[in-house]
């Protein structure tokens, strides 16, 4: 009988293209996930601030109090970031209270992309916050007691934030607050049109 050798498993050469092509596929994939990421990322960061905005108009509800609505970017929150505060305004001679800073999701900012057309509420979109028709919005905006939502002089102010991750359009998102009312809705942008 000859020399009888049963060859089981793989080679070392085998196994490497085998982990090769693997790696490829994955990396393919990722990459052609990456705008998909970018958007559900964006829709993440819509829902924190529609979530802290109608956070806000129930405190001023509930509390029967003031509740003013800050947008930054950067200082108080971490640099680069966008970020909503939320104060409410207690009785002459008390401090205010600080109700929420919210830091939104880490790559998502407040921009618009270019030949972005406005919500179907109409609000203006001459910059990436605008309340009243001010670009960045009045100095004082806020949540009265009743829930509309008002400039520092008590006038109900209508407004819209836009947001997404920088160079995806497709992540570009808003939220909208309707003054009289207060009430607060979400809109994203995934192929050129609006949907609520």
């Amino acid at each position: 009988m000859g020399d009888e050798r049963s060859e089981r498993g793989f080679s070392m050469l085998e196994l490497m293209v085998v982990v090769t092509i693997i790696m490829i596929i994955a990396g393919m994939t990722i990459v052609a996930l990456q705008p998909t990421l970018q958007q559900n990322r964006a829709y993440a960061g819509l829902t924190q601030v529609r979530n802290a905005l109608r956070q806000g108009r129930e405190a001023a509800i509930s509390s029967r109090r003031t509740v003013q609505v800050q947008f930054f970017t950067g200082a108080p929150c971490l640099a680069n970031a966008a970020c909503v505060v939320l104060t409410r305004l207690d009785p002459p001679g008390n401090v205010p209270t600080v109700i929420l800073t919210l830091t939104v999701e880490g790559s998502v900012q407040y921009q618009l992309f270019a030949a972005e057309i406005d919500t179907p509420d109409g609000f203006g979109n001459a910059a990436p916050i605008v309340f009243g028709g001010v670009a960045g919005g009045p100095p004082t905006m806020e949540f009265q007691s009743d829930g509309s939502f008002t400039d520092g002089n008590g006038n109900p102010i209508n407004g819209s934030i836009f947001m997404g991750v920088n160079n995806v359009k497709s992540s570009a998102c808003a939220v909208t607050i309707l003054g009289g009312t207060g009430r607060v809705h979400a809109y994203r942008y995934p192929s050129g049109k609006w949907v609520y």
